[in-house]
């Protein structure tokens, strides 16, 4: 018997993206990429690299390719409007590519942007927990802006 199952954890992974989401939608526009605290990177930044990591990481995983980690292709995401657009779209490739992966596969060991050399089911845990740290930035930021972020409960 298992703790979680591959379904309830894609569903986590989701609940914290649509989390994410909202953060990115409460923030202004222009403070989007430009204001941060202390020298850290923009919070459209950081969701950048969340969509460097999710879907490539997958594909990666699924075709068991080990590509050098890129943020080749998100040069044109410079607005709120196309950040969620490309957010939005990476959604189903997700849950697609998540579903491609055979659970007896997440203990075999991937080398994944050939640097990442642990089990399948850890890197896919990093893809959240880095999706986690980098929200909490995002809530930092707002919070400085005077902006109430989302719950971070409700996801």
């Amino acid at each position: 018997m298992s703790i979680i199952t591959k379904d309830e954890l894609l569903k986590h992974w989701q609940g914290h993206r649509a989390l994410t989401r909202r953060v990115i939608e409460a923030f202004p526009e222009k403070e989007l990429f430009t204001f941060s605290v202390a020298g850290m990177r923009p919070f459209g930044e950081l969701a950048k690299e969340l969509l460097s990591i999710a879907v490539p990481g997958l594909q990666g995983i699924v075709d068991r390719a080990g590509e050098d980690y890129t943020e080749t292709g998100l040069e044109g995401i410079t607005t709120k409007e196309t950040l969620l657009k490309k957010w939005d779209e990476d959604t189903p490739q997700i849950d697609a590519l998540f579903g491609r992966i055979p659970e007896t596969d997440f203990h075999e060991t991937f080398n994944l942007f050939g640097q990442f050399n642990f089990p399948i089911i850890e890197n896919i845990l990093y893809f959240i927990d880095n999706e986690i740290h980098h929200r909490g930035q995002g809530y930092v930021y707002l919070r400085s802006l005077g902006i109430q972020p989302p719950f971070f409960w409700e996801r």
